[in-house]
């Protein structure tokens, strides 16, 4: 059941990496830093919320798993050569670890108010 699950969170988060790349990715690759992002966001809340078990394996493991690229952030910033790569590296993690760190601080937050 539980492979079942992460395979069906990657189906809706596979695609939906490659439409946010197909529209936004041009001489800089936004798309799959908007993706990477967005995903690192709600792995922090995912994580907050102590999802867990089906829960977690469909919307951490498979959709954000789907969702986030490392393998095409690691060649588009390679791509862009040593000084365009090493800002789009850069920018890219430092975004992905703040969205993390902002998700797992506001769902913590939310929680604890509930």
């Amino acid at each position: 059941m539980t492979a079942l699950l992460v395979a069906l969170g990657a189906a809706v988060g596979g695609p939906l990496r490659y439409l946010c790349a197909e529209t936004l990715d041009g001489r800089w690759p936004l798309g799959t830093l908007v993706v990477n992002a967005v995903g690192s966001g709600l792995a922090g809340v995912f994580a907050a919320l102590s999802l867990g078990g089906h829960t977690w394996a469909f919307a951490f493991t498979g959709f954000c798993g789907a969702l986030t690229s490392y393998s095409a952030f690691a060649v588009q910033a390679v791509d862009r050569g040593p000084r365009l790569g090493l800002a789009y590296a850069a920018i890219t993690t430092g975004a992905t670890l703040a969205l993390c760190v902002g998700g797992f601080a506001l769902a913590h937050e939310l929680a604890r108010q509930a």
